[in-house]
């Protein structure tokens, strides 16, 4: 699994997540990896009619009906939304609501993505049997300086305690990507796939970058 988080960098502002998510449409075919992107929430359902994952990069868990100013999973599923990011380092909530929110994807059939910074909080989020858990560091986040170099025990020890949860989890490696050789590490430490924001979205070369990522996961 490959997912780039947008953010709300203003690279993608507008019909600029059209063209990059129709790029990494064709690069998730021609390399048969699966690619998702989780844009800023006002531009979710510009992109949800293409052939690639499209992820929230936050949901509330308040309920369906009279609450005002949130995004919840269930009209997230009706907008053909695929899944989201729980708890990413920029956007953290209680422990509670991680706990119910995966519980939500799950039976929705949507893919829940928990975002933790240590080796506590991925043993801890793997039990609830999430898609995936995406280990990011927060010193590192948007560094430049990747987990998979600094901090290799990191990721061996979250895909430990990963695997020690019995379940369908998976580890993600996020935090200072920005090179094939730096996603090659991360897979190779036993990591399932990349989490990934400004590596690609503040390059000059979205197709290019993509490529060297996708190829280094093959």
């Amino acid at each position: 699994m490959f997912i780039i988080n947008c953010k709300n960098y203003e690279e993608i502002s507008g019909d600029k997540v059209v063209k990059l998510a129709k790029i990494i449409e064709r690069i998730s075919k021609k390399y048969k990896i699966k690619i998702a992107l989780a844009p800023p929430h006002h531009l979710l359902t510009k992109i949800t009619d293409l052939s690639i994952p499209v992820l929230a990069q936050h949901v509330d868990n308040v309920s369906v009906g009279s609450t005002t100013g949130f995004i919840i999973p269930e009209l997230l599923k009706m907008s053909k939304v695929a899944g989201s990011l729980i708890n990413h380092s920029e956007h953290r909530i209680p422990s509670n609501d991680i706990k119910q929110l995966v519980s939500r994807l799950q039976k929705l059939k949507m893919m829940s993505v928990v975002c933790v910074k240590n080796i506590a909080e991925a043993q801890k989020y793997a039990k609830l049997n999430p898609n995936y858990i995406a280990i990011e560091p927060p010193e590192l986040i948007g560094s430049g300086k990747a987990v998979s170099k600094e901090k290799p025990e990191l990721i061996t020890k979250a895909v430990a305690v990963v695997k020690n949860a019995n379940n369908s989890t998976r580890l993600l490696c996020g935090a200072g990507i920005v090179s094939g050789e730096d996603v090659e590490k991360a897979i190779q430490l036993g990591a399932k796939g990349i989490l990934v924001a400004s590596g690609i979205i503040k390059s000059k070369n979205w197709e290019k970058i993509i490529v060297e990522f996708s190829k280094a996961m093959i």
